[in-house]
């Protein structure tokens, strides 16, 4: 192939094929530059940048929407097809850098669809001001570029670049309040922390390339099959394993897994409570996307269209069975010990920001029983891989309202009490009873008690689980995971309900400071809107459960 049909075919694939499905990526590049623009240019600085924001995520987020509504077995479609049919093909875009299909869809959605509600409610909260807010939603749009960017990635330098694009925003964040010595002091931990991780996942990723020969994910699969099938020597396993650790470094970072969460507590408590929303839920949904991509892609061949179910198609699963035995241990035990800590460490905490923060850590570990249960059951039992991936799906989507709206009631307590400290809720259900409702709506589905979303999230975990113990070879694991999940559940029962008994039970402080906070406000509204879905989605569920289940497809 000469150079001229290569530009041409580049071009081609460019414009035809990856742009199309690149769009609100490319929506929210465009609110970027918009805003900085807003930030240097004397005929743009009239603009109000949360407008300028809103305006470029509401784009993001409608045509996220078509993308997800036009996916195979979309039940808006005029003629829906089964649900666990997959794209008839996986379009990779530029050149095979990104991956586009159902989990790539329902992602962007998920992330577009945080963003809308997460500027309406830094507008609430008051951080940040109109002078700094071009600051502000430029880096969180760009790390939220890069976590879309995650969720598509299908090639191993674009995970690296991905994750740094989504983590080096994130680190200036954290050091948004300007003049306080703790903001400052979370950005130079995360910093820190960030780099080590990175330069440990950059250094995986180049003993993975240098033995496999190749950095695409499917590629990768099919060459790990081929080496197997004809027998590898213990230095290039040593290998491949210690390259795999070191992507799970880089992973585990992102998700605040254990042992790499000492950042998390640190940084929320820090930074600024709107900052803490942002990456607990952004961050921890586009970080569970790409476990998936990187369990997936090592550990599932990706062949030719119409193979699946062939003889090649069962001797390349079958060869790969090992190294998902690999993955399916390293995330299992990372999720046991992470939903363990998580919730034993938020004990002691009298900060509601580190409370959330170890809160946030036992929940990712919640996240990664799921994808365990999905790598487990791949090539024994396709219906139950597509269920686990639907239920980490269903998962994410509940956790954007249930996370988010903790935050908020957080920060519109900061802006009227003064003060984070849960002894400073003391007796709050006197004065302002509206906040504390919407405070027990949200912790007791951080729970997962009936009948509020959270419920039906890990009701669905778990049942992930229990259907891996059935179908799959890894069943003392996944017995194992199950009892952890059943028995931190109820340890959260008691860190969660202090928080509410303080605010109920416990006499309000006589040096109190601040005013009733009411629900009849533009903070208060913004809370409502978050905390009523957490209800509704617990009592008719069903339709979020089918996009999840668009999502559960990109397994097949």
């Amino acid at each position: 192939m000469n150079l001229g049909t290569l530009i041409t075919a580049s071009l081609n694939d460019t414009l035809n094929v990856s742009l199309p499905l690149f769009r609100p990526e490319l929506c929210l590049a465009t609110t970027v530059v918009l805003l900085l623009l807003c930030r240097i240019a004397p005929l743009f600085r009239r603009l109000n940048s949360a407008t300028v924001a809103l305006g470029g995520v509401s784009f993001a987020l409608w045509f996220a929407w078509c993308d997800l509504r036009g996916l195979p077995g979309s039940p808006w479609l005029p003629t829906a097809t089964a649900v666990g049919e997959t794209l008839s093909t996986r379009p990779e875009l530029f050149t095979g850098l990104l991956v586009y299909d159902s989990l790539t869809a329902y992602v962007r959605f998920i992330l577009t669809g945080f963003l809308v509600l997460y500027i309406l409610f830094t507008q609430a909260s008051g951080i940040p001001d109109r002078e700094d807010g071009a600051d502000f939603y430029s880096l969180v749009l760009g790390a939220a570029l890069g976590m879309c960017l995650m969720a598509s990635a299908n090639h191993l330098l674009m995970l690296f670049m991905a994750v740094e694009m989504a983590s080096v925003p994130c680190y200036a964040l954290a050091g948004f309040l300007k003049g306080r010595k703790a903001s400052s002091e979370a950005a130079i931990k995360y910093a820190v922390y960030g780099a080590g991780a990175a330069g440990v996942m950059l250094y995986g990723v180049s003993l993975l390339a240098g033995v496999l020969g190749t950095c695409h994910f499917p590629s990768m699969s099919l060459e790990l099959a081929r080496i197997t099938n004809a027998g590898v020597d213990s230095g290039s396993i040593m290998v491949l394993s210690l390259g795999g650790l070191m992507v799970a470094v880089g992973l585990a970072f992102k998700l605040s897994a254990v042992p790499f969460h000492f950042w998390c507590p640190d940084v929320f408590a820090g930074a600024a409570a709107e900052v803490g929303a942002f990456l607990s839920v952004a961050s921890k949904a586009a970080a569970v996307a790409l476990l998936l991509r990187v369990a997936y892609g090592l550990g599932v061949p990706v062949l030719a269209a119409g193979a699946e179910g062939s003889l090649e198609s069962t001797r390349a699963i079958a060869a790969l069975a090992e190294t998902r035995h690999f993955i399916v241990y390293v995330i299992g035990m990372m999720a046991a010990l992470t939903c363990t800590l998580g919730n034993l460490a938020a004990y002691g905490q009298t900060n509601i920001k580190r409370l959330l923060a170890y809160s946030t850590i036992a929940h990712a570990g919640y996240l990664m029983m799921a994808v365990a249960a999905a790598v487990a059951m791949v090539g024994v039992s396709p219906a139950g891989a597509r269920s686990a991936v639907s239920a980490v799906a269903f998962y994410l989507g509940t956790y954007v309202f249930m996370n988010l709206g903790a935050f908020a009631i957080v920060a519109m307590l900061r802006n009227k009490l003064r003060s984070e400290e849960i002894s400073s809720y003391a007796g709050l259900v006197y004065s302002s009873p509206g906040i504390v409702i919407a405070m027990a709506v949200v912790l007791v589905s951080l729970i997962g008690l009936p009948p509020l979303a959270g419920f039906i999230a890990k009701f669905l975990v778990f049942s992930s689980l229990v259907e891996a113990i059935t179908a799959s070879a890894e069943r003392p694991l996944m017995l194992v995971l199950l009892v952890v999940g059943g028995l931190n559940t109820v340890i959260s029962l008691f860190y969660y309900l202090r928080v509410l008994k303080v605010m109920t039970f416990d006499p309000p402080p006589s040096d109190l400071v601040g005013e009733s906070v009411s629900l009849v406000s533009l903070p208060g509204a913004v809370v409502a809107a978050l905390v009523v879905p957490v209800v509704v989605l617990g009592l008719f569920w069903s339709g979020l459960y089918a996009c999840a289940q668009l999502a559960g497809a990109f397994s097949s």
